[in-house]
């Protein structure tokens, strides 16, 4: 199987991209089910304001990651 989220290759380097991670994004996406890219998640974690309420922030992107995995479920081997 093949999953169908979007595949793309980044411009920039990875890990510097993460090393530049406010701690708390960092530490959820060392946790996360799904492989996210460090550029995709700051946009989320700066979208639903992570600097002001990062609780607030890893619960919404705690939402999408499920969505995902709902969508994905044969792919990621999650039975819904």
């Amino acid at each position: 199987m093949h999953s169908s989220l979007k595949r793309r290759r980044r411009q920039t380097a990875p890990m510097q991209v993460y090393d530049s991670l406010p701690p708390g994004l960092r530490q959820w996406l060392a946790a996360a089910s799904l492989p996210w890219s460090p550029v995709s998640a700051q946009k989320i974690w700066n979208r639903v304001g992570g600097a002001r309420d990062p609780s607030a922030a890893r619960m919404r992107l705690d939402e999408i990651e499920q969505a995902m995995l709902q969508r994905d479920a044969g792919v990621w081997g999650a039975k819904s």
